[in-house]
């Protein structure tokens, strides 16, 4: 866990906002995150919309298409969290994979060759992309082989965000020089969002929602959707004033007299949370220094806000 720097000593008034774990069940769902267990078939897309159906919400919005028979970590935005969700694109994903080599090499040769595909390496998207087909650097940060059967490789890919791990397999073929295809996939990481932490699959949704329905129990509803700051475990944070929140919700920057914290892990330039006292995500934006010159600093603009996830007037206005 990072260093917390302390830059100034303040309190936060429990007649405002609310700890993420202690929002009334409606605002729960409308500010949560699901990280839901995708199964082979549909697109993501098309998960998308059954979610919205079973919580009878008015949006949702995915963190990382997945092609319809890829299976695995797929975390889902509710209502406001829906923007916050666009921070897991860029975020580090890790994939099972089961590669199918076209024909047969030995094992030291498969084994060299996937070091060889470690670290920077260079793609262009597939055809059947949503981004536009330009060469790209792509950071690969392991790649362990768990099995070869035959010609057959199971390995643990992570990678930086938007690595096609199709293209990988079919890179590896050509290098190798005898040709390969991705038989099969799983995502089992997406940033923060990990397949062995509270993953659930579609019926568990569906049944946690009717059990709060018709029983008013809310406990299952509670394990099956996260509070919307699930979607910034992975970024650096800082803590400030609930004097500067409003400011911040209304589409101020973030100065250096409004900090009370800060992780002491992060550069400029870095994407960072900004939190208040209570842990609740206030906005993000782009750090314009490093964690250690933003708690030397006295004065001036330390961070700029890009995204803001809370509403305006959920803390008192202080500003003039």
């Amino acid at each position: 866990m990072a260093d917390l720097l302390i830059k100034a000593e303040g309190e936060t008034d429990p007649n405002y906002g609310n700890f993420p774990n202690e929002r009334p069940i409606e605002d729960h769902i409308k500010r949560g995150i699901i990280n839901l267990d995708k199964p082979s078939g549909p697109t993501s897309h098309e998960i998308d919309s059954w979610v919205k159906r079973i919580l009878g919400v008015e949006k949702t919005g995915h963190g990382g298409t997945l092609d319809p028979r890829v299976t695995g970590v797929l975390p889902i935005g509710i209502d406001y969290a829906t923007r916050a969700i666009q921070l897991l694109l860029i975020a580090d994903k890790e994939y099972v994979c089961l590669m199918r080599l076209h024909e047969k090499v030995s094992k030291s040769k498969i084994q060299n060759i996937l070091k060889e595909f470690q670290g920077k390496i260079f793609q262009t998207p597939p055809l059947k992309s949503a981004v536009k087909r330009e060469m790209r650097v792509r950071t690969i940060y392991y790649v362990n082989i768990l099995e070869i059967n035959g010609q057959d490789v199971l390995f643990k890919i992570g990678c930086e965000g938007g690595t096609y791990i199709r293209k990988y397999c079919h890179d590896v073929g050509e290098a190798l020089g005898i040709g390969a295809h991705m038989a099969e996939l799983r995502r089992t990481k997406a940033g923060p969002f990990k397949e062995d932490e509270t993953l659930i699959t579609l019926q568990d949704l569906t049944d946690a929602y009717h059990i709060w329905k018709e029983e008013g129990d809310e406990t299952l509803l509670r394990e099956c959707i996260l509070p919307i700051e699930s979607a910034v475990k992975h970024l650096p944070k800082i803590y400030i004033r609930d004097s500067a929140v409003d400011a911040i919700c209304h589409g101020a920057d973030l100065a250096s007299g409004g900090i009370l914290n800060l992780d002491n892990n992060f550069k400029k330039g870095d994407t960072v949370a900004v939190m208040t006292l209570k842990g609740e995500l206030v906005a993000a934006g782009e750090s314009l220094k490093t964690s250690e010159e933003i708690y030397r600093a006295k004065k001036d603009i330390m961070v700029n806000i890009n995204k803001v996830f809370m509403d305006p007037q959920t803390y008192p206005k202080m500003w003039k």
